[in-house]
């Protein structure tokens, strides 16, 4: 997650940064850190990042789940979390998913995948209208 992401999601929240650092349980100084692009994001901010923001007020309640998305063969959707959990919406949020058919080490690795995901990119997409 770069700056401007973390700065657009706190916008889209509709809170202070002093607000979103309480949100967080991070302090004011570290978000004004990641705003002003001195320090990284660090992997369990951006989860909660994304995760909020796919909470907000202008998300879509009926979307379809990511393995009607994606198509997910019978036998990839039977060893996925998202949809052992019902969790369509928040795959991305979910460690241990089956995407590309195969299972993610470590968030990095699993974000990177995400991004190029259509499901993800809706959510992304929501925050920045």
């Amino acid at each position: 997650m770069n700056r401007g992401e973390f700065s657009t999601i706190r916008k889209h929240l509709n809170k202070t940064q002093k607000q979103m650092a309480a949100l967080l349980g991070i302090s004011l100084k570290a978000v004004h850190s990641y705003e002003q692009g001195w320090r990284e994001v660090p992997g369990h901010v951006e989860r909660q990042m994304f995760f909020l923001a796919a909470c907000g007020k202008n998300r879509e309640r009926r979307e379809k789940p990511c393995w009607q998305v994606r198509n997910c063969a019978p036998e990839q959707k039977a060893r996925c979390p998202a949809w052992e959990f019902d969790a369509g919406r928040f795959c991305w949020f979910i460690s241990g998913t089956i995407c590309g058919g195969e299972m993610h080490a470590s968030w990095e690795n699993k974000m990177a995948v995400c991004r190029s995901c259509p499901v993800f990119d809706k959510m992304l997409r929501l925050i920045q209208q």
